[in-house]
């Protein structure tokens, strides 16, 4: 029986990531770095060291931490007329805290990027039972850590846990944490995301039910 849901944030809560993407771009190419959108994908879901580094790397320029920087400077200013929320998002949320069942954040992210987001659509930080971001973490997705570190913030065990994700790097750490996995097609095909080990898919958030995530005793039907 899950007792917990554990979220994953750009893709997931937030529609963030072509946000993160012009952002990145438009950094980068300060430093000579003139890449291409789906040059990013590869590195979804790994933080945004590892994105924007990937990347870097990919075109022969080595990583300097002063680029990640820049392109929350960039963030940050493009964010509110770019995002919007996500349909469906509020009322998963929701649904869970009327059931008493704990959820969290868990991102790769940094954590003025995660208070950002939220921020942007309405998700109040008190919402949540805990907030893992990267810094709180040694090891990116698709190392579990981030979850099992979420888990154990939560004092649930890790088998309990169902995590929803639209990244196969974070579908990789969900299943290496020993956690159910529902993912949203927002970011990856569903084969993809199957491949990584999703338990279950659904085009988007807003198809997601409670019994997808195993709370079975609250709705029937589902994955």
């Amino acid at each position: 029986m899950i007792k917990a849901v554990i979220f994953d944030m750009d893709g997931v809560l937030t529609d963030t990531e072509p946000v993160i993407n012009a952002a990145a771009i438009a950094g980068l190419k300060e430093y000579g770095v003139h890449a291409e959108p789906v040059d990013f994908h590869p590195f979804v879901g790994m933080g945004e060291d590892r994105y924007i580094g990937g990347v870097a790397e990919k075109y022969g320029v080595d990583y300097d931490p002063a680029m990640k920087t820049r392109v929350y400077e960039i963030y940050l200013d493009i964010l509110p007329r770019m995002v919007t929320p996500i349909a469906g998002v509020r009322e998963l949320v929701l649904a869970l805290r009327d059931a008493a069942v704990p959820v969290a954040v868990a991102t790769s992210a940094d954590e003025i990027k995660m208070k950002a987001n939220l921020e942007a659509v309405d998700l109040p930080l008190d919402w949540f039972a805990t907030l893992v971001t990267g810094e709180d973490v040694q090891h990116k997705k698709p190392h579990p850590e981030i979850y099992v570190r979420a888990a154990a913030k939560l004092s649930i065990e890790p088998n309990a846990c169902c995590v929803v994700e639209d990244a196969t790097n974070g579908v990789k750490a969900a299943k290496a944490a020993n956690m159910r996995c529902v993912a949203v097609e927002s970011s990856f095909a569903k084969d993809e995301l199957e491949e990584a080990g999703a338990d279950c898919v659904r085009r988007t958030i807003a198809d997601v039910t409670l019994s997808d995530l195993n709370l079975t005793t609250l709705r029937t039907g589902g994955c």
